[in-house]
């Protein structure tokens, strides 16, 4: 059984920045490729950054050059730094599985997700 716990979402302004965190309960954690999702209001959820199981991370455009994932195996946990914070990454977060080279797939386990609101 699959268990992932997001945490680390809230409130800041323009220009801000967050670190989410997921813990993340399944057997061979280092064997995934993880990515962190995004669900703004109103709109469907899409991935925004992904992290393989050798390291190399991927990213959306829209967040590119402001977000870091990253991951630790030997804790099982998926990271999201993001910085420079806009409006419109308001949304609720949530880590899973993901694949880059797919990236409207989407996996069937999920967390409560965390939600980030940035706003003045």
């Amino acid at each position: 059984q699959v268990q992932l716990v997001e945490s680390g979402g809230g409130l800041v302004q323009p220009g801000g920045s967050l670190r989410l965190s997921c813990a993340v309960s399944v057997s061979s954690f280092r064997h995934y490729e993880m990515g962190w999702y995004r669900q703004a209001p109103g709109k469907e959820r899409e991935l925004v950054a992904s992290v393989t199981a050798g390291g190399s991370s991927y990213y959306a455009d829209s967040v590119q050059g402001r977000f870091t994932i990253s991951r630790d195996n030997a804790k099982s946990a998926v990271y999201l730094q993001m910085n420079n914070l806009k409006p419109e990454d308001t949304g609720v977060y949530y880590c899973s599985f993901a694949n880059h080279l797919a990236t409207t797939w989407m996996p069937g386990s999920w967390g409560q997700g965390t939600q980030v609101t940035v706003s003045s």
